[in-house]
């Protein structure tokens, strides 16, 4: 029997709907939200990145600024652009592409930036608040799984969650939230990593699989268990079409483990469109906040 299919992008659709009455209803009150993109450097993939948030933004009637600084940009010239997008009462989240030039630190970069407006949700206070339940901006590709899980019918209350991957963008956050109290979460989590042994012998109890780890198709039917819902957040290029397109693939052989799974989400079509879209959600989240409307 073949999955049944997770399609992030009509998730992604009905929650840019939901998020399009807000942004009416902010701006019936004179609320306008604002966004600032700061990308450095010209990497083709990052351009494409921030092209979409903006777009997406003006589609909803938020106001997007976007700046783009040359690869040669200083930390303290980035670091001041970032002060000044955090004083502007217009601006009410900023994000900064990732990643960056090899001179400049991530990490004090994403700590310069005012919590209250850290709509990509990695500055150290949103993480601990996040770690501790409390009310902050989640990390928007794993707050996009959590919502796909919800949205499809997924319970993950008492359910064996399997995450394959580390990293602080995906893998940490999103065990984070899933074994959280409270609805989307409740789970029992296994962190699988590189230094893992027998690591099928972990996906296979997984009734729930999330693998991000940035290796196409290193998950194979044979570790997963049947009827699981698998969640497969990774995009890599394998080829180039004849018409110059590239060839994408997930971390997990999709042709094999449809077959086998219960649900499984695409790639691309999956996981992808649900983060752009938690990324809006958090920038409405930040307008709202900022005025008094939300906590």
């Amino acid at each position: 029997m073949t999955a049944r299919l997770i399609r992030g992008t009509e998730i992604a659709a009905e929650i840019r709907e939901e998020l399009a009455a807000r942004v009416r209803a902010l701006k019936a009150q004179g609320i306008v939200p604002g966004l600032a993109t700061i990308l450095v450097g010209e990497d083709p993939a990052s351009q494409s990145y921030v092209r979409a948030k903006n777009k997406t933004a003006h589609d909803l009637g938020i106001h997007s600024e976007q700046h783009n600084l040359p690869a040669a940009t200083t930390e303290a010239g980035l670091l001041a652009l970032i002060a000044a997008c955090s004083a502007n009462p217009a601006l009410n989240g900023i994000l900064v592409q990732l990643p960056l030039p090899r001179h400049i630190s991530e990490s004090r970069v994403l700590a310069h930036i005012d919590p209250a407006k850290d709509v990509d949700g990695f500055h150290p206070v949103n993480v601990g608040r996040m770690l501790l339940g409390e009310p902050c901006f989640l990390p928007c590709t794993p707050h996009g799984i959590v919502a796909m899980l919800q949205r499809s019918g997924v319970a993950t209350a008492g359910a064996e969650v399997v995450v394959v991957g580390r990293s602080n963008i995906v893998g940490k956050p999103v065990a984070a939230l899933l074994m959280q109290k409270g609805p989307g979460g409740n789970a029992t989590v296994t962190l699988c990593h590189t230094a893992t042994r027998d690591m099928a012998a972990h996906t296979r109890r997984a009734d729930i699989l999330i693998v991000a780890a940035g290796r196409p198709k290193m998950i194979t039917a044979d570790m997963v268990r049947e009827n699981a819902v698998v969640i497969d957040v990774g995009v890599n290029r394998i080829g180039v079409r004849e018409n110059g397109r590239a060839i994408l693939a997930g971390d997990v052989d999709f042709e094999a483990v449809v077959e086998k799974a219960g649900a499984i989400t695409p790639v691309p079509g999956g996981v992808g469109p649900m983060t752009i879209t938690m990324l809006m959600v958090n920038t409405v989240l930040a307008a709202e906040r900022a005025h008094g409307l939300a906590e």
